[in-house]
């Protein structure tokens, strides 16, 4: 259990999809404030994420009340928790409120994301230590 009081999107500040989508989704204000995480940074929910066996190259992840959600639970929560201001918003809701629709969606965004960050030649995540 992640010991920061707080919520907190884990995500890949290189990949365009993810830093795009983290700029973009609007929680409701009911969770509180939401710390935005870049995976690249060494930041003590990276390292606990790691620790816990999660591959932030392959999952964003969502931590919130000392637990963590990955994949595409994360994607899941998320967008139970976003707002329905602006298109964006709406079409994530939409798309991922749904747990099935999401397990079957996240592998083929997680490709695309992967294909994406080859073709830029961005570097995989580090570990960190532990």
């Amino acid at each position: 259990m992640y010991a920061e009081p707080g919520t907190f999107v884990v995500y890949d500040g290189e990949c365009p999809f993810c830093s795009q989508y983290v700029r973009l989704v609007k929680l409701r204000e009911a969770v509180g404030p939401v710390k935005l995480i870049n995976a690249r940074d060494d930041h003590p929910a990276v390292r606990y994420l790691q620790s816990q066996g999660v591959d932030l190259n392959q999952e964003m992840a969502l931590i919130m009340n000392g637990e963590h959600f990955t994949g595409p639970e994360c994607m899941h929560r998320l967008s139970l928790m976003s707002t329905d201001a602006g298109f964006f918003n709406v079409l994530v809701a939409r798309m991922f409120s749904n747990r099935r629709a999401t397990k079957t969606l996240y592998p083929v965004l997680r490709a695309g994301r992967n294909l994406t960050l080859r073709m830029l030649g961005r570097r995989p995540i580090e570990e960190r230590a532990r």
